[in-house]
């Protein structure tokens, strides 16, 4: 996790207002999860940690919202929901190592970097599958994704989108970025 930042009490209890909103109007996406499980999350320190990175997860855009739930760790699964990728987490490069080969027109950060300060996760091109099962996500926007090493280590770097109601994935090189991509991620708790 990057910063260890804890909440306020009323920070809390606002962002557990935001998520509660997001729970019950999306019950779809969290089937066989009950709202009032979820009030004990605060409860120990790794929770309350977690808790920042939600917020921040909500202050870039993300939406998150429960998608599952990991019997074997006790964990709650959030993924970031918003209909397009997260505005406040667009226009970067995919890693500090493609940021820094870009000679000129370098944006200001970039995915990896970004999501690590934040205590996220990129999401695998297995859970951006995953997440467009709930929903039609990323139809005029597009997402960086975690890239396997042995592609990134060539250079390159992946992303997704959706279009013509399909799930598309392509790679790019790590260096490039656009208006309309950022990147989504995840983030157990």
């Amino acid at each position: 996790m990057g910063k260890t930042e804890v909440l306020s009490p009323e920070q809390c209890e606002q962002l557990f207002g935001v998520l509660k909103a997001r729970f019950e109007k999306h019950i779809d996406r969290h089937i066989g999860i009950e709202w009032s499980n979820l009030k004990t999350m605060p409860d120990s320190p790794a929770g309350r940690e977690k808790l920042w990175s939600l917020r921040e997860m909500e202050r870039t855009g993300g939406e998150p919202d429960v998608v599952g739930y990991d019997q074997k760790t006790g964990e709650y699964i959030f993924y970031d929901c918003s209909a397009e990728s997260p505005k406040g987490r667009r226009s970067v490069c995919y890693d500090r190592e493609g940021l820094e080969s870009r000679k000129e027109y370098k944006p200001e950060n970039n995915a990896v970097d970004m999501a690590a300060t934040m205590g996220i996760e990129l999401l695998t091109e297995t859970q951006y599958r995953e997440l467009q099962n709930l929903g039609n996500f990323d139809t005029k926007t597009s997402s960086w994704v975690k890239t396997p090493a042995q592609i990134r280590k060539l250079g390159g770097a992946l992303f997704c989108d959706r279009r013509f109601d399909h799930v598309f994935l392509y790679h790019n090189g790590a260096e490039s970025y656009y208006a309309v991509r950022g990147f989504r991620c995840s983030l157990r708790v």
